[in-house]
C-alpha cells in the first residue's frame, strides 16, 4: 500500500508574513484561486496570525471579505485553516468568551474548516474553551503545541553527598581487612534540568486530544527543530494520540528541510509547505523539493503538482511586486519544476545523500546534503545568529533595532547571554509571540542595569511584571515566590481577568449620515479586536458608502483640520514625538481638544506603511507643530500638549539628591508633583523604552523639589528626571 502525505499549504497566509511582511492583496489572491481549486490541498492556511491586522491597516481591505471570497472560489475542495492565540484570538490580551465565540462563529460561517489554536506558554487552559466552542461550531480544531528548547546554560555548581568504601576503623577491623561506608559531601557541576523533553511535547499533545482537539500540530515558529530530534520525537506523538499529527517548521537557522525529511520517513500525516516563489528562507520548506524526496521515498504528495506548477508562475510575478517588503529581492530563487526539469546529477545525488543520511539517523551528513541542495537553487543561508542563539529570527532583530535606538549596542552580546536567566527566572516560557519579545526586552534591561552598577531587575516592564504576576497564564515551570515579590510586590500568583474586558464603542457619524462606525456584526468584531486600526478601516468604508449614495463627504460637518502651524515661541509643554522619519499623512485633533490616552493622534506614513500613532495619556492640545505632508525626524515634537504640572523645571541649578533615567525612553506619565512626600518603593513615574512600560520607584524617603521632565518628553539614559529636597 502506498504511503500518504497530505500538505497544508502556507502560501496565503505564514508564507507571505514570513518573507513579505503581510502585503499579499486580494487582488493578486484571486488570480491564484482557480488554480488553488485544481490542485486540491488538504488544507490551505489563509487566515489568521498578522493577516486580520494587516490587510486593514496597510491594504484597506476587509478580513472577512478576504476568507468569504477564498472560500467562494475553493468550494470545499481543501480546507480552509487560519491560526488564533488562543484566548488571544488575534490579538495581544485575553478576550471574553463572547468574543471569542463569536469570532469563531462568524468565521466558520465565512468558509473557516479548521482552526489552529496555540498559547505562548502551552499552558492547554488558555486554549481549552477555543477547542470546545470550534467543535460546538461543527469546525476542526487542531491543537498546536510550540516546539523551543532549554536554555544553553553553563553548568551550576552543586553540593551532593556520596558515599565511599574506606578502610574501617580500629586495629582488628584493619588487620582484617574490613571496610565500612562513609558519606560525604562534595561539590560538582552539574547540568540544569531540562524540562522541554519529549515528554513534555507528548504529555501536550495527548492534552490537547483530551480536550478534543482533532489535528495535533508540533509547530515549530522559530525553525529549532532538528533532525535528530524529530526522529526520537515523531515516532513517540504518532504513538501517544489517535488524530493525524502536522509538522509546521521555518528554514531559518537551516533544519527546516532536512527536518521536514525526517518527518516525512516517521510517518507524519500532514506536512506544512510553501510554494517556491514563497517558501524556504524564514519561511517552511518548499514543496517542490519536499516532492522529490517523496517520489524518491515511494510516498504520495496528495496535492496536484501541475496545478501547483499555475500557482507558482504567478507568484513569480507577485512575488516582483512585492519587493518593496522582500530582503531578498535581488536574489530569487532558480526557476524549478520538479515534474519538467531535469536536475543536474550532482544535485539528484545530494537528494540521494540526504535520503540516506535521514534513514542512518546521520544528522551532520543530512544537513550537508539538504544546504547543498538548497544553496543549489539560491535559496537564503541559514541564519547561523538565530541558530547558535536558539532563539526567533524576529526576537532577535526586534533585540538589535531596539538597542540601536537607544544607542546602546554595546550590551547586545550581554543581553543574548542573559536570555537564559531572564527565560528561567519568568518560569521557562517558550520563546514565541508575545513571550520573546518581553523576554528580549527585559533582557536588554538587565544588561543596561548591570552596565550602569545597578541590580538584575532594578527596571522591569509591565509586561514582564504582567507575565511573572501570572496574568498570561501558567508557565512551564513555577516562578519562584520570592522573585514574583521582588517584581510585583506580591507573592501570590494573580491570573487574568477577562471581567476587566471593556467592550469598545460604537459611534454615530455625524459626518457620513448619522450612521454608526460598525454596521454589522462582523464590523464590530473587528473593533472588539484590533479597535484603532478597525476605527480607520471602517471610516473608510462609511466615507465610501456616503458618497456612493451622493453624499459628499467633503459637505459634511468634518472636524476643521489645521492647516498651518502655530510654533511662535518655545516648547514647554509635554510633546508627542515622531517614533520614527516619515511623512504626516493626516492630523486628526486641533488646538484645544482634550484628548484621552490611546486616542489617534495623527497618522504618517514610514518604510511604505501607514501608521497610528496614539496619545500616551489625558492631555489638552495646545499647539500643532507639524502639517499635513510634513517630512518628520526621528524624536521630532510635532504636538505639544499643556502641561498639567506647569512649567517643569526652575531656573536654576540643581542642588539635592536626584532621580535619574536608568536607560533612554519617553516620559509617560508623572506619579507625584514638586511638595510630595514620597516612600522608598513608592512609584514616581512611568516610562517607555523598547516599547515596554516601566515604572521608576523611588530608592528611598524624599520630599519632591522639582520635576525635570515633562510628560511626553524622550530622556536619555542617566538624565536627571526629579529633584528631591
Amino acid at each position: 500500500m502506498t504511503k500518504k502525505l497530505k500538505i497544508r499549504d502556507l502560501t496565503l497566509r505564514d508564507g507571505q508574513q514570513s518573507l513579505f511582511a503581510t502585503r499579499l492583496s486580494q487582488q493578486s489572491i484571486d488570480k491564484l484561486l482557480p488554480y488553488y481549486l485544481e490542485a486540491g490541498f488538504y488544507a490551505m492556511e489563509v487566515w489568521g496570525g498578522a493577516v486580520p491586522d494587516s490587510v486593514m491597516r496597510y491594504l484597506d481591505e476587509s478580513p472577512w471579505v478576504r476568507l468569504k471570497s477564498i472560500s467562494d472560489k475553493i468550494q470545499g475542495k481543501s480546507y480552509l485553516t487560519a491560526l488564533s492565540r488562543g484566548r488571544n484570538l488575534f490579538g495581544y490580551v485575553p478576550y471574553p468568551t463572547s468574543v471569542i465565540e463569536g469570532f469563531y462563529k462568524e468565521a466558520i460561517a465565512n468558509g473557516l474548516g479548521i482552526m489552529r489554536i496555540f498559547d505562548a506558554l502551552n499552558d492547554l487552559d488558555n486554549v481549552k474553551e477555543s477547542v470546545e466552542i470550534i467543535n460546538k461550531l461543527g469546525g476542526i480544531p487542531d491543537g498546536a503545541v510550540c516546539y523551543t528548547v532549554d536554555p544553553k546554560d553553563e553548568p551550576v555548581e552543586v553540593e551532593i553527598e556520596v558515599e565511599e568504601e574506606v578502610p574501617a576503623k580500629g586495629f582488628f577491623a584493619k588487620l582484617m581487612g574490613k571496610k565500612e561506608i562513609v558519606k560525604t559531601v562534595k561539590k560538582v557541576k552539574q547540568e540544569p534540568e531540562k524540562i522541554f523533553t519529549d515528554d513534555y511535547f507528548v504529555e501536550k499533545a495527548k492534552g490537547y486530544e483530551k480536550l478534543g482537539a482533532k489535528i495535533i500540530t508540533l509547530k515549530d515558529m522559530a525553525g529549532l527543530v532538528n533532525p535528530a530530534r524529530i526522529a526520537t520525537l515523531m515516532p513517540r506523538l504518532k504513538a501517544a494520540v489517535n488524530v493525524p499529527i502536522d509538522f509546521h517548521t521555518h528554514c531559518t537557522p537551516g533544519y527546516g528541510l532536512a527536518s521536514g525529511l525526517m518527518a516525512i520517513l516517521h510517518d507524519v500525516d500532514i506536512l506544512d509547505t510553501n510554494i517556491w516563489w514563497f517558501g524556504e528562507g524564514s519561511a517552511a520548506p518548499a514543496i517542490e523539493l519536499i516532492y522529490v524526496f517523496a517520489k524518491k521515498l515511494g510516498v504520495e504528495v496528495e496535492v496536484n503538482m501541475e496545478a501547483v506548477g499555475k500557482i507558482r508562475e504567478e507568484l513569480k510575478g507577485i512575488r516582483e511586486g512585492l519587493k518593496d517588503f522582500d530582503l531578498h529581492k535581488d536574489n530569487f530563487p532558480k526557476p524549478f519544476d520538479p515534474l519538467k526539469d531535469e536536475l543536474p546529477a550532482e544535485i539528484d545525488a545530494q537528494f540521494d545523500k540526504a535520503i540516506e543520511a535521514a534513514k542512518a539517523n546521520d544528522e551532520a551528513a543530512l544537513l550537508a546534503a539538504c544546504h547543498a541542495i538548497e544553496e543549489y537553487f539560491n535559496f537564503p543561508k541559514p541564519n547561523l545568529i538565530v541558530k547558535e542563539a536558539e532563539v526567533p529570527g524576529g526576537m532577535y532583530s526586534n533585540m538589535v533595532a531596539q538597542l540601536r535606538q537607544l544607542k546602546a549596542e554595546d550590551v547586545l552580546e550581554d543581553a543574548m547571554k542573559l536570555i537564559p536567566k531572564v527565560r528561567r527566572d519568568a518560569g521557562l516560557v517558550p520563546l514565541v509571540t508575545p513571550t520573546s519579545q518581553i523576554v528580549g526586552s527585559q533582557a536588554v534591561m538587565v544588561a543596561l542595569s548591570r552596565k550602569a552598577g545597578n541590580e538584575d531587575y532594578k527596571n522591569v516592564s509591565n509586561q514582564f511584571s504582567s507575565l511573572v504576576r501570572g496574568e498570561y497564564g501558567k508557565t512551564p515551570v513555577a516562578i519562584d515566590p520570592a522573585f514574583r515579590k521582588q517584581i510585583t510586590g506580591s507573592e501570590q500568583e494573580v491570573p487574568y481577568d477577562v471581567n476587566s474586558y471593556k467592550s469598545p464603542e460604537n459611534p454615530v457619524l455625524a459626518k457620513y449620515g448619522n450612521v454608526k462606525l460598525a454596521k454589522d456584526n462582523q464590523e464590530y468584531l473587528l473593533l472588539e479586536l484590533l479597535p484603532t486600526v478597525a476605527k480607520t478601516f471602517l471610516e473608510n468604508r462609511r466615507a465610501e458608502e456616503f458618497e456612493a449614495a451622493g453624499g459628499s463627504a467633503a459637505a459634511a460637518p468634518v472636524e476643521e483640520k489645521p492647516a498651518a502651524v502655530s510654533a511662535d515661541g518655545p516648547v514647554t509643554g509635554p510633546t508627542l514625538n515622531a517614533p520614527m522619519g516619515g511623512t504626516v499623512v493626516e492630523i486628526h485633533v486641533k488646538p484645544g481638544d482634550k484628548v484621552k490616552k490611546g486616542q489617534s493622534l495623527l497618522m504618517y506614513e514610514a518604510m511604505k506603511m501607514q501608521n497610528e500613532i496614539e496619545s500616551e495619556g489625558d492631555y489638552t492640545v495646545k499647539r500643532i507643530l507639524v502639517k499635513q505632508g510634513d517630512v518628520v525626524q526621528t524624536g521630532q515634537p510635532i504636538i505639544e500638549f499643556e502641561d498639567p504640572n506647569g512649567a517643569a523645571a526652575e531656573d536654576g541649578p540643581v542642588t539635592g539628591p536626584t532621580l535619574n533615567a536608568p536607560m533612554g525612553g519617553t516620559v509617560i506619565e508623572l506619579h507625584v508633583k514638586p511638595g510630595d512626600k514620597v516612600k522608598k518603593g513608592q512609584s514616581l513615574l512611568m516610562y517607555e523604552a523598547m516599547k515596554m512600560q516601566n515604572e521608576i520607584e523611588s530608592e528611598g524617603d524624599y520630599t519632591v523639589k522639582r520635576i525635570l521632565v515633562n510628560e511626553g518628553e524622550v530622556i536619555a539614559a542617566g538624565q536627571p528626571i526629579i529633584e528631591f529636597m
